[in-house]
């Protein structure tokens, strides 16, 4: 029997936002940890090439130091937390560690996703823990529900507000009525969007993340190159208010589905009617909505970003880390997804229904004439709505919601539109709706 540790060392590798927050609660809740684990989490090295600047943590003499890779070899390391972010230096650090059979904590999705396989069979090679909790959600415990509490459960459908920026600034769009750039720089200035919000408002960060999510529900890889997707960038303030007078509020969604068609994963603004679950959450929250073949729909809701919450979020997985070294337990390798051929749904298969807003030339039959076109293609139309225009505009905006549609089907019907003279103006906007 493997004797019973009293004490696992800890390296932190970055020390900006969430490894300053992973290392003030490390110090500050130390005895906390050690008594609901029974065993002491102990803070051997925190990381980082810029010492000089006052994160607002007081770290103990001889911990800081700017050697990664001397910080990864010292015996006295057990558990290495990386925090540093990219797919550069970090990955090089991970692999280090994994080499070596230590447990490794990461928050870094973008590393995840991109290169999971080679992380996972690194792991599975050397006997090595891999936990990344934090790397979707923040705070929200997500993967550690996936993997343990709904294990009894073939996950059916995943969809999830995963990105706080984009969240916050389609919230102020639609409650204060204001156009996307004006909000952008608000939330620049805030601090809840980056100078370079590309990640965030192109659907990238969201991507990520829903790749994580797919892999672990279905338990092959999924990355985020296989991911569908499309951004909030340019969204129109017209359509934020047109979804709301239809009974919807207009989202960032992350949608997985696993069926007997196969695996579709994507991102995209999607309208949600306002009694969904999901139509609730507001500002820079997220939530996950989970739906497993015996529980039936849960939903996982919280902060999905910020120091404080991500930082909780790291420290739960270096306390399953420590618990189970202490313990001599064995890692549950298929908590890690294989990588391996996994049934897709084929591109332009996907159904749902649709928003779609057209300028439309302010002529008669004009309007029987896009039914016409949205028919032939076999395209359905729930119900259709004429805006006002301004005074003597010659095109007039016209909402309409279809009935279920094949991606493919409704791309078809759109470019013919485009194509058929100057009936309409400019292009189609098209957003799915969710349900």
């Amino acid at each position: 029997m493997t004797e019973k540790r009293n004490e696992i060392g800890v390296a932190v590798l970055g020390f900006g936002t969430v490894g300053a927050g992973v290392v003030e609660i490390l110090l500050a809740q130390g005895d906390l940890l050690a008594a609901r684990l029974g065993v002491r989490v102990a803070l051997r090295a925190v990381c980082d090439l810029d010492l000089d600047t006052d994160r607002g943590v007081e770290v103990p003499d001889g911990i800081l130091s700017r050697d990664s890779a001397a910080a990864i070899a010292r015996d006295d390391v057990d558990v290495v937390v990386e925090t540093i972010g990219g797919c550069g230096i970090a990955r090089t650090l991970v692999l280090d560690a994994l080499r070596r059979g230590k447990a490794v904590v990461t928050a870094n999705k973008k590393l995840i996703a991109e290169h999971g396989k080679e992380l996972f069979e690194t792991a599975r090679a050397n006997g090595a823990r891999l936990h990344f909790e934090a790397s979707v959600g923040g705070g929200i415990p997500i993967l550690k529900a996936l993997t343990e509490g709904l294990v009894a459960n073939r996950i059916l459908r995943i969809e999830g507000i995963l990105n706080g920026t984009c969240n916050y600034i389609l919230t102020r769009m639609e409650s204060e009525g204001l156009a996307f750039d004006p909000v952008l720089h608000a939330a620049q200035e805030a601090g809840y969007a980056e100078a370079e919000p590309s990640l965030d408002i192109d659907g990238h960060d969201t991507a990520h993340k829903a790749a994580i999510l797919a892999s672990l529900a279905c338990g092959k890889l999924v990355e985020a190159k296989d991911v569908a997707v499309r951004g909030i960038r340019g969204i129109d303030a017209r359509d934020i208010r047109y979804a709301g007078d239809l009974g919807y509020r207009i989202k960032l969604l992350a949608h997985m589905a696993c069926g007997p068609a196969g695996l579709e994963v994507s991102v995209a603004p999607t309208l949600v009617g306002r009694e969904h679950l999901l139509s609730q959450v507001s500002g820079v929250f997220n939530a996950v909505l989970v739906e497993g073949d015996s529980v039936g729909t849960t939903l996982f809701y919280g902060r999905g970003a910020g120091r404080a919450a991500t930082a909780s979020a790291v420290v739960a997985d270096i306390a399953d880390a420590a618990e189970a070294i202490a313990r001599g337990g064995a890692w549950r390798y298929e908590r890690l997804p294989e990588a391996g051929e996994i049934a897709r749904r084929p591109r332009g298969e996907e159904e749902s229904r649709h928003y779609l807003r057209f300028s439309l030339r302010d002529t008669p039959g004009a309007l029987a004439r896009m039914a016409q076109t949205l028919g032939a293609h076999g395209i359905g139309i729930a119900s259709v709505i004429q805006k006002e225009g301004e005074e003597g505009a010659k095109y007039v905006p016209v909402v309409m919601v279809t009935g279920k549609v094949k991606a493919a089907a409704l791309e078809a019907a759109l470019a013919a539109i485009a194509a058929d003279g100057d009936w309409t103006e400019g292009e189609t906007v098209s957003y799915p709706i969710n349900g």
